[in-house]
């Protein structure tokens, strides 16, 4: 056994001091390292909207049901279902209103009422923009206190009528509303659904100048409620509209048009079955329809959607998930056939939606979306078209 001297224990007992006050105090550590970030983080969230109409303002509770459209002077005019009561859902007080922007949608103006019957429900907006300035408008009403099931089993109080309104200083003022539900609807289809999204005006071949509003009604069949798609057309500058026929088969419903580089147009529809969108093509500018066809490209949330043209590209936006979140703008360069393109405008809550030609490089999207429920508000962005890849 070794012993050690009492100079050894005295050094060692020096030692053993030091060694316990420098560990009683971490303040001079440096702190503990940043965690390592995410491999595969979620999308990065919006700071804040850009609200064009926002719920629970001007005395509505609710803004639904987007449409939007450019003037050949520039202004974007922004439509919307302004809804006193959320509840009612798509009946009720609901009133048609617009909104202008002369800066691409950096500021808006203040709410302009189109058409507010009463009691009743004025909606379903689709702006049309011609060559000539100016900006037709097709809207349906119904009775106030006629639900959707009453509609559709033609036990209503009314029917849902199809108006047309137009508007020639850029959506400052709108001519009185005029019925077209003679022209336009069968005494057969019960709920009658203009849009809503934008129309257009066809630019090329025999057609060229036809202005064009996709549409879509119910039919009562074997005892079951059947959506079609179809449009309403005039070729005399909205003087007069007649109705094309229907898709060949149902289970398909609101719609969107486009034409594409050689005149054909195509129907992009939402579909009562699965969870992907539909198509159709027409050669004779929506009288006849094909067969519509799934597209397994576009998963969609049996929601409403939006297509547009700009050049040679196809532009498709809708809410791209099984439930209502996921907005998205697609972008297909063969006029539909694939979807080379895409860029996400909002992950989470989001419905309807429209599209708007911006300039050659650019497009901008209105949208339902919101935190807390996509009925939140409705929402305007501008995207570059390089972003869509």
């Amino acid at each position: 056994m070794k012993t050690y001297n009492k100079q050894s224990f005295l050094l060692f007992f020096f030692i053993l001091q030091l060694l316990v006050l420098s560990c009683g105090s971490n303040t001079d550590l440096p702190p503990d390292p940043a965690p390592a970030p995410d491999p595969d983080p979620s999308p990065e969230q919006p700071l804040e909207f850009n609200y064009v109409f926002e719920q629970g303002t001007l005395g509505y509770e609710a803004y639904r049901i987007p449409a939007i459209v450019k003037t050949n002077g520039n202004i974007l005019l922004a439509f919307a279902e302004a809804r006193k009561m959320r509840s009612n859902g798509d009946s009720g007080d609901i009133d048609l209103v617009v909104k202008r922007s002369s800066d691409n949608g950096k500021t808006w103006s203040n709410q302009i009422i189109i058409w507010d019957d009463d009691l009743n429900t004025c909606g379903n907006p689709v702006p049309i923009v011609d060559d000539k300035g100016r900006v037709h408008l097709l809207m349906t009403w119904n009775y106030k206190d006629d639900k959707w099931g009453a509609l559709v089993n033609g036990t209503g109080t009314d029917t849902r009528r199809p108006y047309y309104s137009y508007s020639d200083d850029e959506g400052k003022t709108w001519s009185k509303p005029v019925e077209i539900t003679k022209s336009i609807k069968k005494p057969i289809w019960d709920w009658y659904g203009t849009g809503p999204v934008h129309g257009i005006q066809i630019k090329k071949g025999i057609f060229k100048n036809r202005l064009v509003s996709p549409n879509y009604f119910t039919i009562r069949e074997n005892g079951k409620v059947v959506d079609y798609s179809h449009i309403a057309y005039s070729d005399d500058y909205g003087i007069t509209w007649k109705a094309g026929n229907p898709t060949p088969v149902g289970e398909v419903g609101e719609c969107s048009v486009a034409e594409l580089e050689d005149g054909t147009l195509i129907l992009n529809m939402r579909t009562d079955e699965g969870y992907y969108r539909k198509y159709s093509l027409s050669v004779d500018g929506g009288i006849t329809w094909s067969i519509p066809k799934v597209d397994v490209k576009q998963l969609d949330a049996k929601c409403q959607g939006s297509i547009l043209t700009i050049g040679s590209n196809l532009f498709l936006s809708n809410a791209a998930a099984a439930t209502r979140t996921n907005m998205t703008i697609k972008k297909s360069t063969d006029n539909g056939s694939n979807w080379s393109g895409k860029y996400i405008v909002y992950p989470e809550n989001s419905g309807y939606s429209d599209l708007v030609e911006i300039s050659e490089n650019q497009i901008g999207i209105f949208y339902e979306g919101g935190k807390k429920r996509y009925t939140d508000g409705m929402d305007f962005k501008v995207v570059n078209i390089s972003s869509i890849k």
